[in-house]
């Protein structure tokens, strides 16, 4: 970007909210497909939050989904445990690109020196030892494999197993080796993990690294913002000083620069994006984000609740959009309901709708969807948008047919039956 920190270019909370999107791989819609499209989504993004609650499908396929043509579960399992392009891990559970794991090392082994990791490994030092020794000769195990009263008399509790297991994963001695059903199996890092991947960084070159990471994943980001997310990155405790510094480092090498909105908020970006970002600015799509197909006016699109634009409060920054999951809140505390994704048309959360896939009886059903803004509901593409959406998400989840209980603005659910794409 031909500015410095001193000038920084302007851009509009619209720009804002395309930028962000569009580094997400989100904007302007689907850019590649099926298996192909999945990695390029996957190294798009940065990383994909796990879950594994299945309602509609698992949040992490709702997100690759809303990314790429095509996609399939297998997809996603096949970059992970075949070709080992991916991996997971963390205590949020993340995908992550597999040459970003000697920087991850660092992580795990900044989890390892921590006081409650430390006392776990010398209350269970036999458990740990004699964990290591059986994964070492049999390979792959499951947390089941160590249930029964033969195996417990070697292994302890099966609980007790499993939090070890869990620890070993967590500091980095066991790796992902595949699933079972949606149980892990572990196995020694040196057999899942390329040769040339499995070194650790150095703590300079991992903070370097997650410095960066955490712009790129953000999109835009202010200070705090920032800082915030290469906290939990790299596994650091908070530094505002050393912060402070690392960012004026990254500005003055280039690596970051810095843009303003109108109402003189600081922005900070990767320098390599900001031509991106001017293209947006001037109304343009940067080429590498140009969709093949139908965009996000063509076609709505539903993200899943741990959708990392959207979720734990970033849909109100830029947004304007007020989302909680409320999953885990009893019924007689939810506001709106148990599985509630948000509805994005063009740049814009313009509403939420409560999903569930009824696989019986190949139905998709709506208990609940609403709108921001009733007069969305008298646009005409808008409507035709929404339905194309539902029912491109129920056929991918397995499904026939779309059903629609109440609606907000009520006359907004005959106006998607009329469309002739739900019922």
């Amino acid at each position: 970007m031909p500015r410095t920190a001193v000038t920084p270019l302007m851009v509009s909370v619209r720009t804002v909210r395309r930028f962000i999107l569009g580094c997400q791989g989100l904007w302007p819609g689907r850019r590649s497909a099926g298996r192909p499209g999945t990695r390029q989504a996957l190294h798009q993004s940065g990383l994909v939050q796990v879950d594994p609650l299945n309602v509609v499908a698992r949040s992490h396929d709702l997100a690759l989904h809303a990314r790429v043509w095509d996609y399939r579960p297998e997809h996603l399992d096949h970059v992970l445990y075949t070709s080992r392009e991916f991996f997971d891990y963390g205590g949020t559970l993340y995908v992550l690109p597999m040459g970003e794991l000697p920087y991850w090392r660092v992580h795990m082994a900044r989890r390892a020196a921590e006081p409650k990791s430390r006392a776990f490994a010398a209350d269970y030092m036999q458990l740990l030892t004699a964990l290591r020794e059986d994964i070492s000769s049999r390979g792959a195990v499951a947390s089941r494999d160590y249930a029964g009263p033969r195996r417990r008399s070697r292994f302890r509790s099966d609980k007790a197993t499993a939090r070890a297991l869990r620890h070993l994963w967590l500091t980095g001695e066991l790796m992902t080796y595949g699933r079972r059903g949606f149980e892990r199996l572990y196995a020694l890092r040196g057999d899942v993990a390329p040769v040339d991947v499995q070194h650790a960084a150095t703590p300079d070159e991992a903070d370097d690294f997650f410095a960066r990471k955490a712009l790129a994943l953000l999109g835009l980001a202010t200070a705090p913002d920032w800082a915030r997310r290469f906290r939990h990155l790299a596994r650091r405790r908070a530094d505002p000083d050393g912060e402070r510094r690392r960012l004026d480092d990254l500005l003055t090498s280039g690596t970051a620069v810095r843009t303003q909105v109108g109402d003189g908020t600081a922005l900070y970006l990767l320098g390599e994006r900001a031509k991106e970002l001017e293209a947006v600015e001037r109304g343009s799509v940067p080429r590498a984000w140009r969709t093949p197909r139908a965009d996000t006016l063509t076609e709505a699109t539903f993200l899943p609740p741990l959708e990392f634009v959207t979720a734990r409060g970033r849909a109100a920054q830029w947004f304007d959009f007020d989302y909680v999951w409320e999953v885990y809140k009893p019924a007689t505390e939810r506001r709106w309901g148990y599985y509630v994704m948000p509805i994005m048309y063009g740049d814009r959360l313009v509403g939420r709708a409560d999903l569930r896939m009824d696989r019986a009886a190949r139905t998709l059903i709506v208990p609940h969807l609403w709108l921001e803004r009733a007069a969305t509901a008298r646009d005409a593409d808008f409507v035709r948008a929404l339905g194309l959406g539902l029912r491109r998400l129920a056929e991918w989840a397995g499904g026939d047919d779309v059903r629609i209980g109440a609606t907000s603005p009520t006359g907004l659910r005959g106006s998607l039956a009329r469309s002739g794409r739900v019922e």
